[in-house]
């Protein structure tokens, strides 16, 4: 009887050793053209947003977190670990191909003849996924995958995804009915959705829109839905091993469209319909973090998971009628007749420099490892993600890759910081709260502004004449980085 205890005490306890020596689980769910403005925990009035707000609640908030100024090369900077000044650091490849082969007007052969004259992984050249992989975790992607605008199955395997479902075209991304999805290689068909280019709305929201928008005919199965289940079933296969599960969302990237307006803003007087349907992404947005994280707690792995939530660039205005379009795309517009004020009256939107472009959410949270409620200023940029996976999955880290680790800042603790971070191949941000910006002027040329960002988070007044030694230090950094060789390749014997 004692030796049998003894047996099931040692069996037991190995159990326990092995437990606490399994490295976090991992989850980043990165949203498209989320401004954080629109979630409560950065201010949002109107949409409410409980579950990402529990993670802030229960995590740590970041406030001077970047990301660039629209999706592409915001991807490929938190994927490669490189900022976009690097000279051939990667290639942004023309969408719309898989629509044009779905059509007839290209072959298989052509597209796949097209991809192969793309910038390629280069040997030895590390990502993000493959790191994860390197310290024994299964990887999986949903969503937009990679960086778009076209991919295949075989980069997406050269990139270290062991399991992916979604778009790889992200012009076919911008509507949410796709005839099928990629999974693993393979179409995964939607039975019901018939239109070929994923039923894409049009952005005009004037009069008879929103019945033309709501027309659900060849509109059947809702891309988000095929995400959150595949993700669900991706943590329940994998609860036995570390994951990393990426979560690239469309949402609530526009043109709006979602299958009903949610309760919670039907009856609201202060939108429009068109504002309503926008608010209800943001919601499923919401309403999925919420539920991925019920799963986590259903099969005991919430605290050994850390959840990362952030986004790749800041706010669009999606839902404005046609006569107002384009009006955010300048320094001068700061939220003025946006109901939701997504860029927390920064400068500018998405496509912008400005911070209302670049400036983005950043939220940690896992419980016993991360003090919960607390908030901090550091410093980032999506290139910072890759030393951070590295040192939670206790791997090194590759040579000559821009980012800094911030895992130490969730624990508390000090640790190096960007003295400045480089983003848009254009845009030079200090620690300090300096920044140079290009902007166009008159006939088309373009002239560098200096702000200091905490005394003018709205970038209103350039400083450049009355700081010509700040902008002389700041310009010789832009300079330096812009089409600068990248250090992260093995050198040629």
């Amino acid at each position: 009887m004692k030796r049998a205890i003894l047996i099931l005490f040692s069996i037991l306890t190995l159990a326990n050793a092995e437990q606490i020596k399994r490295p976090p689980n991992i989850i980043l769910i990165y949203a498209d053209d989320l401004g954080a403005g629109l979630l409560g925990c950065y201010g949002q009035q109107i949409i409410k947003t409980p579950n990402i707000d529990r993670l802030a609640d229960e995590g740590m908030r970041f406030t001077y977190a970047h990301g660039c100024k629209y999706c592409a090369p915001a991807r490929a900077s938190l994927l490669t670990g490189l900022h976009d000044g690097h000279r051939g650091a990667w290639n942004i490849s023309r969408g719309g191909q898989t629509i044009k082969m779905d059509k007839g007007e290209l072959t298989q052969q052509e597209l796949e003849t097209y991809l192969a004259k793309q910038v390629q992984a280069a040997d030895g050249e590390v990502f993000l996924a493959q790191l994860a992989q390197q310290a024994g975790y299964i990887t999986g992607q949903f969503g937009k995958l990679d960086w778009g605008f076209q991919t295949s199955h075989e980069r997406l395997v050269r990139h270290g995804w062991d399991h992916y479902v979604g778009y790889y075209d992200h012009q076919r991304a911008h509507g949410f009915y796709p005839t099928y999805l990629w999974k693993d290689g393979e179409k995964l068909m939607l039975p019901g959705n018939t239109h070929l280019n994923a039923g894409k709305t049009m952005e005009t929201y004037g009069l008879d829109a929103t019945e033309r928008r709501r027309d659900r005919t060849g509109k059947s199965v809702y891309s988000q839905d095929v995400f959150l289940k595949e993700m669900l079933a991706f943590i329940r296969t994998n609860k036995d091993r570390p994951f990393f599960l990426y979560h690239s969302t469309q949402l609530p990237h526009g043109p709006v469209d979602i299958p009903e307006v949610h309760p919670a803003v039907a009856n609201d007087e202060r939108l429009t319909d068109v504002e309503k349907e926008y608010a209800s992404m943001v919601i499923m947005l919401d309403d999925h973090v919420g539920k991925i994280m019920a799963e986590l707690k259903k099969l005991g792995l919430d605290k050994n998971t850390i959840v990362f939530f952030t986004s790749d660039n800041g706010h669009e205005i999606y839902y404005w009628e046609r006569s107002k379009k384009g009006k955010a795309r300048n320094r001068q517009y700061h939220g003025e007749d946006d109901v939701f004020k997504g860029s927390r009256d920064l400068a500018g939107t998405k496509w912008t420099p400005f911070q209302g472009g670049l400036s983005v959410p950043l939220i940690a949270r896992w419980p016993g490892r991360i003090a919960a409620g607390t908030t901090n200023n550091r410093l980032t940029a999506n290139y910072d993600f890759m030393p951070t996976l590295a040192a939670l999955a206790a791997v090194p880290m590759p040579d000559g890759k821009d980012g800094l680790s911030w895992l130490p800042t969730l624990y508390g603790k000090s640790s190096p910081e960007h003295d400045y971070i480089f983003v848009d191949n254009s845009t030079v941000i200090t620690r300090g709260g300096w920044k140079l910006v290009p902007e166009k002027v008159k006939g088309g040329k373009v002239q560098y502004l200096l702000f200091n960002l905490n005394d003018d988070p709205g970038e209103r007044e350039d400083l450049a004449k009355r700081h010509p030694e700040k902008f002389a230090r700041l310009n010789a950094i832009l300079e330096r980085e812009r089409s600068s060789f990248r250090q992260d390749l093995p050198k040629s014997e």
